[in-house]
């Protein structure tokens, strides 16, 4: 037992391991892009790349409106109605909202 905690002591004692040791701990802690950066850094990328799918699917779903509004005149009107809230002139329009009961 006190033949390996020599070994251990002497192995821990040597120059070359102290001087890595304390190179390691300046890196992982006090260098500009230590640890928690580096971490903070790869949290906001993911978020960035989340919300870089979401953008690009609503670029596609809007694409495909606009392609669809292009081509068919009748889809036009029903934006322009839904949308914009516009009418013909012989033409009156209600708009209701539903109130949902919160006494159930």
């Amino acid at each position: 037992m006190k033949k390996i905690a020599v070994k251990i002591f002497s192995f821990i004692k040597n120059k070359y391991v102290i001087c890595i040791a304390a190179f390691l701990l300046l890196m992982l802690f006090y260098d500009r892009n230590n640890i928690f950066v580096q971490l903070d850094r790869k949290k906001e990328l993911l978020d960035l790349k989340k919300s870089n799918d979401f953008y690009q699917t609503q670029i596609n779903e809007t694409q495909k409106e606009l392609l669809e509004l292009k081509q068919n005149p009748n889809a036009t009107e029903k934006y322009a109605r839904e949308h914009l809230y516009m009418k013909r002139d012989n033409e009156d329009i209600f708009i209701v909202d539903s109130v949902t009961d919160s006494s159930k």
